[in-house]
């Protein structure tokens, strides 16, 4: 705006009757630079350490106050300090800050999700990229939860469909199963023909890995259930699984040759959840999981099926069958559960004749107990052949995967 002289003399000689005139002092040059060198340092190491939310807000806060004190100086002070640029370097260095936070964000996202997103569900994709410091790739000991499924009577299935049939079939099943583990928080390890290896508890630590293992093997019983009308229906066998499960310390991270690794996790609690699920047929149960499984799962009720040495395994264990949440196990299967509690203590006190008298109690009571029964009856018929003595401690070896 231009104003006539009068006008100008008459503001000079107003501000000299006020004494309200503004200054502008050679020092208020030092004293942008300076507000400038600490406003800028200030925002561009804070911002930097903040979420984007937090960020806008301080940017906000440091913007309000130069003008607060820009304002003060100018009708207190009677001095002159220049403001644009203070606004102008603070708003630059937001968008600095919030540009380069996007770009790093994205790309790292890219990278976490190039290495696990065929392994963990998109949800822990997003944990891993807000926090890349909670997890890693190399080599470590945990304690987790791995699971194996295997189809029953593969082989037969294989031979009565065509190979386009047969990938149809796999996929049909394998896709639900698959996010059944993401929906649990779970890893796939990798797919073995009809088999699915999955683990809890890595990359992201996960301190309910157990039971979210658990809660993803029984699930995937009840999925498979549902798509038995599906499958009648385009003329394809019933799907039945195996899962054997187990808790224990394992090795995971990057594993492999210089040519090609995979993340994955090994040691023995690893190997016995595989046997696990290779011996779920010699009971007829649907999912049999390890010792720590059961303990690290107090809100199920289990029933304990017997005590097996493993193929490679010189040690006893115990291996258990999940029934239901506590309080949600009907009637019927509790009644099979105290008979065949019974039918244990029998068998390992090698009273053979009460034994065998439980386990037809069992087959006459429970019908789908035929299995195991059968099994038990074998066995007895054995032991009482081949006393194993006063210092057997009631395992059964098995010679076979």
């Amino acid at each position: 705006m231009r104003y006539a002289k009068t006008e100008i003399n008459y503001r000079l000689i107003s501000g000299i009757l006020d004494r309200n005139i503004k200054q502008k002092p050679p020092y208020v040059i030092g004293a942008e630079f300076l507000s400038l060198l600490i406003a800028g340092l200030a925002v561009a190491l804070l911002l930097p350490l903040l979420n984007p939310l937090k960020s806008l807000l301080i940017t906000v806060a440091v913007l309000l106050g130069v003008l607060t004190i820009n304002l003060i100086v100018f009708h207190v002070g009677n001095l002159v300090l220049p403001l644009a640029s203070g606004l102008m370097l603070i708003s630059l260095l937001f968008a600095l800050n919030m540009t380069y936070g996007y770009f790093v964000e994205t790309r790292g996202k890219r990278q976490i999700t190039g290495l696990f997103g065929q392994y963990v569900p998109p949800e822990l994709v997003d944990e891993m990229s807000r926090n890349p410091e909670s997890f890693s790739m190399e080599g470590e000991s945990r304690e987790m939860t791995v699971l194996f499924t295997d189809v029953r009577g593969f082989t037969t299935i294989s031979e009565g469909l065509d190979p386009k049939q047969l990938s149809q079939l796999m996929n049909e099943f394998l896709t639900p199963l698959t996010e059944v583990i993401y929906k649990h928080r779970g890893t796939v390890d990798k797919f073995m023909g009809d088999c699915i290896m999955a683990f809890w508890g890595a990359p992201l630590a996960d301190p309910a890995h157990a039971r979210n293992a658990l809660l993803a093997g029984l699930e995937m019983q009840e999925i498979l259930k549902k798509l038995k009308p599906q499958f009648q229906a385009r003329g394809w066998p019933e799907i039945r699984i195996g899962v054997g499960l187990n808790t224990g310390r394992m090795s995971v991270g990057n594993m492999g040759s210089k040519l090609r690794t995979a993340y994955t996790v090994m040691g023995d609690a690893v190997n016995l959840a595989s046997r696990l699920e290779g011996i779920t047929k010699e009971y007829g149960a649907d999912i049999i999981v390890g010792e720590g499984t059961k303990d690290a799962v107090p809100e199920v009720v289990f029933r304990e099926l017997d005590r097996v040495r493993v193929k490679g395994k010189d040690e006893a264990v115990a291996i258990f069958e999940p029934f239901g949440m506590q309080g949600k196990v009907n009637k019927a299967r509790l009644e099979e559960l105290k008979l065949y509690t019974q039918f244990s203590r029998l068998y390992r006190a090698q009273d053979w004749d009460q034994a065998e008298l439980q386990l037809f109690n069992l087959q006459k009571q429970v019908p789908d107990s035929l299995l195991y029964s059968q099994t038990f009856v074998e066995r007895i018929a054995y032991l009482r052949a081949n006393e194993p003595g006063k210092g057997w401690d009631g395992a059964f070896t098995f010679k076979t995967k």
